[in-house]
């Protein structure tokens, strides 16, 4: 009876296995995409350097801790959907475990009704009157058979009871489990709401700081602006010359083909009408790209939200595309062609996806490299030195090059990234696998 009781006892651990693993997994997965951001915001803070007084490194610092608070919203809006998911689990976990209770109830209630029969008709005698008080054979046969399932029903009865025990108390333990994490990450989140709490204060104080230097602050947006007008119009005027290259190109390859195409012909005796005629007659102007190049830019495109960060090691975003007011300072307003990314010193720039360089220029010291991707060209800019060369093939994630590092300013690293679809500028962000 005592192996019996152990034979079922390990057969409910095991069914009881998948209960336990459901949540175990639920719980695993949340916590590894959560501690994806927890590293970001944990490298990134350690990015952020003490403020100096000149304008020009506070207007920098509140660019930084701008970029960390918004990662760290990010943080706290990825463990408040966390919470809304184990909160989920808990509910459904409850009404599990309802169920069970109440089928052990009803297992439990019929048990006992049968003890209760057996206990008035217990004796082995009371058992053979009622088979040898059959009218004939067939109804002794089957009362033998009654009296033999009965028992088998009784010990299923009580195998039964003894498995949804168990299944109970492994969802109690599973649900204790989820409340567990549950009340982790509430007190994390407090946690986080602290530390940014502490942080947009210190954003405060800066903005207050840099609104008393107005005029100052105006100079150095100006200075900002005038660089980057330089900077952009320079890589304008190369994307215009590589869109020329490539559209030769393409003029190349479709001669090539039509070419082989009349030879062909020729040969087989054909007339130049029909298909060919239509083709020979479609402008060269139409071929922008070769067929290589339409490839890349296919996949290219179908790697949309999946790219790497173009720069090595812990990141903060300080400056987003296009044109906004920074907040808290009047009249002070960006327009920004691509992204900012400051890094740590010594990060390289790398090319986010494979591509041949199309050109490599310096303008104020500093070097700057465009890649093609197809139609598709991404652009690193600020790199104190670049480790590539007009015509070579990059794969992703290569090195280009190292982000140039500000002695002056506590070695702030910025790498300033942008992308373009041929002249069309496109805001890298919703590109980047972040």
């Amino acid at each position: 009876m005592m192996k019996r009781f152990f034979v079922i006892l390990i057969s409910c651990l095991w069914l009881a296995v998948p209960l336990f693993a459901q949540s175990n997994k639920l719980i695993r997965e949340l916590e590894s995409k959560r501690g994806a951001l927890q590293k970001q915001i944990a490298e990134s803070e350690s990015i952020l350097k003490d403020t100096k007084k000149d304008v020009g490194s506070q207007l920098n610092s509140l660019a930084a801790l701008t970029g960390q608070i918004e990662e760290r919203k990010r943080y706290i809006l990825a463990i408040n959907n966390d919470v809304d998911a184990i909160e989920r689990e808990l509910n459904s976990l409850e009404r599990q475990l309802r169920t069970l209770e109440k089928d052990l109830k009803d297992k439990k209630k019929k048990y006992e009704a049968s003890v209760q029969y057996l206990y008035k008709n217990k004796s082995i005698e009371e058992k053979l009157m009622f088979i040898f008080s059959a009218k004939n054979l067939g109804q002794t046969y089957r009362r033998m058979r009654y009296v033999r399932e009965y028992a088998t029903y009784q010990r299923l009865q009580g195998e039964e009871i003894l498995k949804k025990q168990e299944q109970i108390r492994k969802k109690k333990a599973e649900r204790q489990q989820v409340k567990a994490a549950k009340e982790n990450l509430l007190k994390e989140r407090e946690g986080e709401k602290a530390k940014l709490e502490a942080q947009e204060k210190e954003k405060r104080t800066l903005v207050a700081n840099l609104q008393k230097k107005q005029k100052g602050l105006q100079n150095e947006i100006n200075k900002k602006r005038r660089e980057a007008n330089q900077l952009n119009a320079r890589i304008d005027k190369l994307i215009n010359e590589e869109i020329e290259r490539a559209r030769k190109r393409a003029q190349e390859e479709a001669r090539r083909e039509a070419a082989a195409r009349k030879k062909t012909e020729g040969k087989e005796g054909q007339s130049s009408s029909g298909t060919g005629t239509a083709e020979k007659s479609k402008p060269l102007e139409a071929y922008t790209m070769s067929k290589a190049d339409r490839e890349l830019s296919g996949n290219f495109a179908a790697n949309r939200g999946k790219l790497p960060m173009p720069i090595s090691g812990a990141y903060i975003i300080t400056s987003h595309y296009g044109q906004y007011a920074v907040e808290g300072l009047r009249n002070v307003k960006l327009d920004n062609k691509g992204i900012d990314i400051q890094g740590k010193p010594g990060a390289q720039a790398r090319a986010i996806f494979d591509g041949k360089v199309a050109a490599v220029f310096q303008l104020n010291g500093l070097f700057n490299v465009l890649i093609r991707h197809g139609n598709y060209i991404s652009v690193y800019c600020n790199l104190s030195s670049a480790s590539v060369k007009i015509g070579d093939s990059v794969k992703t994630k290569q090195s280009i090059g190292q982000v140039f590092s500000d002695g002056t300013d506590n070695g702030r690293t910025v790498l300033h990234f942008q992308l373009r679809r041929e002249k069309e500028k496109l805001n890298p962000e919703p590109w980047l696998n972040r």
